[in-house]
């Protein structure tokens, strides 16, 4: 039987990627986050609505009452990572535990620390290196601790993402938007280092499958991308927009005097280690269970972001 699911972080980045990718399964979705209005704007059809606050967890035990799979796709801003996390999942966690939903949790990489050399492999221990990193450590433990075990859970890492749907908070976000926009914008990192991106739409058909196992449900999944560097990522980007605005690239020292006015690139710095040596992640344990990971070519999936950025922000 199909579940009914619940995606709670809808209108974000990854949150959108997954309610496509469940409706294209023809799955019966809700979808819940602060604002009504947001959430039908941006899914005028085939979904439920929900609106609640993601710290409320009886909030969510009202949205998820006929929902036995839960997304938790909500994300803090970037410089509440440290101070909000952790109360978000004990949110979410309560929530299923109530209702008696299974639970996908997405998340990132920082947990893993520093690159060893090789692909991370689920099994890799967690030695964090920055004050994110042990939050997402503590994460970890929290979501398969002994007070949650009647909640089957998976922890889905992912590593930096793009796409439609990706919001401005996202590693390539103002990147993608500024070249969308024909504008000068910026680059994070040194552009010839080849780091790990995904298209968030082939991470969520990979995490759909994870998510709907029976079989191998449950633990931590690393979702595999590809990797390109900086200068052939904007190049494709630019050469799709027609793009001939300034490209700054970030550095270390930048991004710190930058971060004296903004409190996101502030916290950035710290993990600026990530472009220098990049975790990769390895694709073993995908690959075994469920053959071939997901792989739109660079070549088509960064035109196509930018040509549905470009739409979006100039619909006429």
């Amino acid at each position: 039987m199909k579940p009914h699911v619940l995606i709670v972080g809808a209108t974000g980045g990854t949150g959108a990627a997954i309610v496509a990718a469940c409706l294209a399964r023809d799955l019966s979705v809700t979808v819940f986050g602060r604002s009504l209005t947001k959430l039908k704007a941006q899914f005028p059809v085939s979904v439920a609505y929900a609106q609640g606050d993601v710290f409320d967890s009886a909030s969510i035990v009202a949205a998820g009452q006929n929902s036995n799979l839960v997304f938790q796709c909500a994300a803090v801003p970037y410089h509440e990572t440290v101070s909000r996390q952790l109360p978000l999942a004990e949110s979410v966690m309560t929530a299923a535990q109530q209702i008696g939903a299974r639970v996908v949790y997405i998340d990132g990489i920082y947990a893993y620390g520093a690159s060893t050399g090789q692909p991370m492999t689920e099994s890799a221990p967690m030695r964090p290196i920055s004050k994110k990193g042990q939050i997402k450590a503590q994460l970890t433990q929290l979501l398969f601790n002994e007070r949650f075990s009647a909640v089957p859970t998976c922890l889905i890492r992912l590593p930096d993402y793009f796409g439609p749907s990706a919001r401005a908070s996202s590693y390539l976000g103002l990147t993608m938007m500024g070249i969308a926009a024909c504008k000068p914008t910026f680059y994070i990192g040194k552009r010839s280092v080849a780091r790990e991106y995904i298209f968030l739409p082939d991470a969520a058909e990979m995490i759909l499958n994870i998510a709907l196992s029976d079989t191998h449900f449950t633990g931590v999944w690393n979702i595999p991308g590809q990797q390109i560097t900086g200068d052939k990522l904007l190049k494709l980007a630019n050469d799709a927009s027609g793009n001939h605005m300034p490209l700054f690239t970030l550095t270390k020292p930048a991004l710190r005097f930058l971060g004296l006015f903004d409190a996101d690139l502030r916290e950035i710095v710290e993990m600026y280690y990530l472009t220098k040596k990049p975790v990769i992640l390895d694709s073993h344990k995908y690959q075994t269970i469920f053959g071939k990971p997901v792989k739109t070519p660079f070549e088509r999936s960064i035109p196509y972001t930018i040509g549905q950025i470009a739409l979006a922000h100039n619909p006429h």
